[in-house]
């Protein structure tokens, strides 16, 4: 199997790019750079930094600029990825190593005159805050940049090496903050996107952000910070939001009081002494049950208060906002807990979590029958993973931004995974695993057909291709044309509506919004479970 998976991952990385050509060259303001044209084309520079590396004495610490250099610099491979362990089966990085030195960004452009004024994406991975990179193919910016657009993507600062606080660390910084170095990262990426992209021949004043997952949550972190003031001019978040119950912030001092303890643990009760433990090392510590917990906070700098705060009190950065989540983020199986999705179980577990609420949670999402349990369980845990943040993102910004919002649903089913890899089946968090051949005792019903968390990406992206595990067929590409030229369309108007579309209306300040169902005949629609997310609203306000 791994055998398999390495022969894509090397197909991954050597595809696309035609050596012969001339290779391009560009000036940033650290100094000349050399990419790589690609056979269609575009022009792409790689392993670019964008800070300095944070490692030594600048171990959490806020991003530093980076340092000019003299000469030519070879920007035609990709930079070391952020330190992390494999988590997801299904990312494949196309970067050479991981590293604690990993603050590199990647762009593609179809123009290299910095009078072209292209409209610009500026994309951040997912993976929890613990994992993920820049380099994935899934990423890869070649089809936007074939529609007239400059497409960055980035590196930052993962779990421990990202989101770490201490009171030491918070009375050495001069923002008197800590933690978020992550977030501090994506924003550096920013600001150096933002002094640079005209040489590549985009608009600094027309920056979009956009991300999945962790990278969706971050667009809305960024959205919230009044360090991104000026900085962009559109957003789009593909499932989840900085928001209870998904990862949202919490107080500077618990996430302190966090990092103190595991200072104690590991015997390194200075900072002298956590930032002289080896990288690999700490995170090994790190990475023990209950060691420690990634947290963006609420630093009094980079986030003066919860984002739900912010876009509530219409303080974010105020720009067209485009989000949405899958049909099926996560299967039944997850709000089960092991259990046969009977209504039985499912009575018991509903009444179980939520007490004398019960009985609106079975007329909001009923299950009188196993078919109703399966897609009743797969809705609850969905909304309460991603769903129910997504959406009150939109619902907030669209009430107190005066800017378009445009809401989705993501709704294609990826095709069969190919038959050559043998007995395997999807994960329940990505990727593929191998199926015993024995026959599974007290075999559990499908999961509810539909399109799982992160397999949008690579439509949206137009990076089918890129993907080689499964049969992708016409409507599979037929899906990936009609959700890029939403996301293009935005990009460049900030409205996902063209000539070729079917058109997507904007959501109004109050009532129902408006879902764009994205799959093979698209449609737009009032959403149809806004109850349900009342009902989960007056759950988490009060959390």
């Amino acid at each position: 199997m791994k055998k398999i998976l390495m022969a894509f991952a090397v197909l991954l990385h050597t595809g696309g790019v035609a050596f012969a050509q001339k290779a391009p060259q560009t000036t940033v303001e650290q100094g000349a750079l050399q990419g790589l044209t690609l056979n269609s084309g575009i022009h792409t520079y790689r392993g670019i930094p964008f800070a300095q590396p944070p490692v030594g004495n600048l171990r959490w610490r806020e991003p530093q600029a980076p340092s000019k250099w003299t000469g030519v610099r070879d920007a035609t491979t990709f930079g070391s990825n952020a330190m992390q362990k494999n988590i997801f089966g299904d990312m494949m990085f196309r970067s050479p190593k991981m590293s604690e030195d990993c603050l590199y960004l990647n762009v593609w452009t179809p123009s290299a005159k910095p009078d072209a004024k292209l409209p610009v994406l500026v994309y951040f991975y997912g993976g929890g805050f613990v994992a993920g990179d820049g380099s994935e193919s899934r990423y890869d910016g070649e089809t936007l940049a074939k529609k007239g657009i400059v497409v960055v993507t980035l590196n930052y600062r993962l779990g421990i090496f990202g989101f770490f606080a201490h009171p030491e660390l918070t009375k050495e910084s001069p923002n008197n903050a800590s933690g978020n170095y992550g977030l501090l990262d994506q924003n550096a990426a920013l600001v150096w996107v933002k002094k640079n992209i005209a040489a590549f021949g985009g608009d600094p004043n027309k920056i979009t952000i956009a991300g999945e997952s962790a990278g969706s949550i971050s667009v809305s972190a960024q959205m919230a910070s009044p360090l991104s003031k000026n900085l962009i001019a559109g957003a789009i978040g593909q499932s989840g939001a900085m928001i209870n119950p998904t990862l949202d912030a919490i107080p500077l001092k618990q996430q302190e009081e966090s990092g103190t303890k595991f200072g104690e643990a590991s015997n390194a009760n200075t900072l002298k002494a956590l930032r002289e433990i080896p990288a690999e090392k700490l995170l090994d510590l790190a990475s023990a049950p209950g060691a420690f917990s990634t947290k963006a906070v609420v630093d009094g700098y980079f986030l003066t208060k919860l984002p739900s705060e912010v876009f509530a009190a219409g303080e974010q950065v105020n720009v067209p906002l485009l989000a949405g989540w899958t049909s099926t983020e996560i299967p039944y199986q997850a709000f089960m807990a092991g259990q046969y999705p009977n209504p039985e179980n499912y009575t018991n577990i509903v009444k179980q979590r939520y007490g004398n609420n019960a009985e609106i949670v079975f007329e909001l999402y009923p299950g009188g029958d196993e078919k109703e349990v399966i897609a009743s369980a797969t809705a609850l845990a969905s909304d309460n993973f991603i769903v129910y943040s997504t959406w009150k993102w939109l619902d907030l910004h669209r009430e107190t931004s005066g800017k378009p919002v445009y809401a989705y649903i993501f709704s294609k089913p990826r095709p069969s995974l190919k038959a050559e890899l043998g007995n395997v089946k999807e994960g329940l968090a990505g990727g593929i695993t191998k199926v015993d051949g024995k026959k599974e005792e007290n075999k559990m019903p499908e999961a509810l057909k539909g399109a799982n968390h992160a397999s949008d990406i690579e439509y949206l992206l137009g990076n089918l291709n890129g993907n080689k595990l499964y049969e992708w067929n016409s409507d599979d590409f037929k899906v990936s044309e009609i959700g890029v030229e939403y996301f293009a369309n935005f990009i460049k108007t900030g409205n996902p509506n063209g000539k070729k579309s079917v058109q997507w209306p904007a959501s109004g300040k109050t009532g129902d919004m408006i879902l764009m169902d994205i799959n093979v005949t698209p449609k737009a629609y009032k959403e149809p479970h806004r109850d349900r997310y009342l009902f989960l609203d007056k759950q988490y306000a009060k959390k």
